[in-house]
């Protein structure tokens, strides 16, 4: 890309119209890794490894909770474009400055059901031993621009802007203590694994598996925490500092489908952190709903992913946060 600027990193990620080639993939994940292995231990303290753990403390600051991203470049462009409400500034100004930060709660890979005709021409492909792979190529080109994104927003902003793991991040489709094989309309984890093995080269394929290998699992901010499913099960703070090194602690909070998660799960976590605090609640996606959120847990923990909809919380007070008015749609680029 031989780009210097993140903004204009951004920018040419956003515009292209091919698959990156693994050159450009590679200088992103390292950035990624830079800031990801240096995370300042007041916001991402370490385990008992010396190693930045699974917790993120946010910092005081207005914050925006960004859904599942599934592939979805339009909803980055749209995101880092918005003004929010009572805001002078846009969300990339706004990180520039230190003046607000961003919690994704996963998922970038899998264009959901928007690319279900494109997944079962990959299929064909895919059976075909990728012989061809157009519409394989327009799915990675996605995925992998999303994900590239991602990375270059954490090495630009590392202490405000926060990608939690969620179950799709997988690129290896393993079955392990922490992930699970995925597929949905075809075999979506298995195709984008060979995909990946074929096209990228095994280099660039380990050190894409070690960059998910790294990213947090729960966020802590001002009377709201934040992770990728309704959590199986409490974990203590100190429980969560050591997901990286104990993965079933990461298994508990990206695959828990509803209705799975143990009945005082999400009071536990905001009991820990927020104790008698009955305003404080917790954001995740993991589930698609059909409007702006769905209401769990007694109301304390909301869904907020819509993959027809740009949907975003934005938090810049938690004493006067409103589902009404506070979970909204993002006005796409342009409009």
């Amino acid at each position: 890309m031989f780009v210097s600027s993140p903004f204009y990193r951004i920018k040419a990620i956003s515009l292209q119209k091919k698959v990156t080639d693994s050159r450009d993939l590679n200088e992103s994940l390292e950035r990624a890794f830079y800031a990801l292995n240096n995370e300042v231990t007041d916001i991402r303290p370490a385990g008992s490894d010396g190693k930045p753990g699974g917790l993120v403390l946010l910092r005081s600051l207005p914050t925006i909770v960004v859904p599942d991203l599934h592939a979805r470049i339009g909803y980055l462009e749209a995101l880092l474009a918005w003004t929010p409400p009572g805001s002078k500034f846009t969300v990339y100004q706004g990180l520039s400055s230190g003046d607000l930060q961003v919690v994704c709660v996963g998922d970038g890979f899998h264009a959901e059901s928007r690319g279900i005709i494109r997944w079962k021409k990959a299929f064909e492909e895919f059976s075909g031993d990728y012989k061809k792979h157009k519409a394989m190529d327009e799915e990675m080109m996605e995925s992998l621009g999303v994900m590239m994104i991602v990375m270059e927003l954490k090495s630009a902003f590392p202490r405000n802007f926060h990608f939690l793991k969620g179950n799709h991040e997988n690129i290896a489709n393993e079955n392990s203590l922490d992930n699970r094989a995925f597929r949905k309309f075809v075999y979506e984890g298995a195709m984008v694994t060979s995909w990946f093995h074929k096209y990228m080269g095994e280099d660039t394929f380990q050190k894409y598996y070690e960059f998910e290998k790294k990213l947090p699992v729960f966020a802590v901010g001002d009377r709201f925490c934040v992770t990728h499913s309704e959590p199986r099960r409490h974990y203590r703070k100190s429980e969560l500092i050591e997901a990286m090194i104990n993965r079933k602690i990461v298994f508990d909070l990206t695959w828990t489908a509803n209705g799975e998660a143990e009945s005082n799960s999400v009071t536990e976590y905001l009991e820990e952190y927020f104790p008698g605090d009955f305003q404080a609640v917790m954001f995740g996606g993991h589930r698609p709903v059909p409007g702006y959120y769905n209401s769990r847990a007694g109301g304390r923990y909301l869904q907020i992913h819509n993959p027809g909809r740009f949907i975003a919380a934005y938090i810049s007070d938690m004493s006067d946060f409103s589902t009404e008015r506070d979970i909204l749609i993002l006005p796409e680029k342009g409009a």
